[in-house]
């Protein structure tokens, strides 16, 4: 492809694609170069390097997770909102492996004013936050049901995805029975006692 008309855009785009097709970690600037049939030297204009492009690429994936997940929300609360937000997470991350792996980057280690000039971190927080909020969870308890929700649904998507399921059990039937029991945790949810700061 010609050199006129690359962006960071459409490099990170085209990444994102790449992270699909070989997975993530194999994502390189020599690899993306060689998709747009130019030097690795051209790509600098419009990315740093490598790790503000993976942050781009996050970022991507993060919008588009959490815009598939908030319209999967939109209009239920409770176990359906649990539940639509749950199968819509695992959607992607199947449909979507690189993608998928990029979203776990931890954004607070990288290019702060990228992160920043992104909507996706506010409102994956907004949408995670509003699922939760009918369950009646506040601080320290919120961030804890956000922690058992991101790693049973990682865990599962990820083993999923690798074939380590061995079991004749129906994948989607385990699915569905652990999404029930995290209903059934959040509302039976054990609050932390608070102390008084001053006794």
């Amino acid at each position: 492809m010609a050199r006129a008309g690359l962006t960071a855009d459409r490099l990170t785009a085209a990444a994102a694609d790449l992270a699909d097709e070989v997975g993530f970690d194999n994502v390189t600037l020599s690899a993306l170069a060689r998709h747009f049939g130019v030097k690795d030297a051209s790509l600098y204009s419009h990315v740093r390097n490598l790790q503000d492009l993976r942050t781009r690429v996050a970022l991507l994936a993060g919008g588009e997770m959490i815009d598939r997940i908030a319209a999967a929300v939109a209009g239920r609360t409770g176990r359906e909102a649990l539940t639509a937000f749950a199968d819509a997470y695992r959607a992607y991350a199947l449909e979507h492996p690189g993608r998928y792996a990029a979203t776990r980057i931890r954004l607070d280690q990288v290019d702060p004013a990228l992160v920043a000039a992104s909507p996706a971190p506010r409102r994956t927080a907004e949408v995670i936050y509003g699922l939760l909020r009918p369950y009646g969870l506040e601080e320290p308890d919120l961030t804890d049901a956000v922690r058992l929700l991101r790693s049973t649904f990682h865990g599962y998507c990820a083993l999923e995805a690798s074939g380590a399921f061995g079991a004749p059990r129906d994948v989607q039937r385990s699915w569905n029975r652990a999404v029930d029991a995290l209903h059934t945790a959040l509302t039976h949810w054990p609050r932390e006692e608070r102390t008084d700061a001053h006794e």
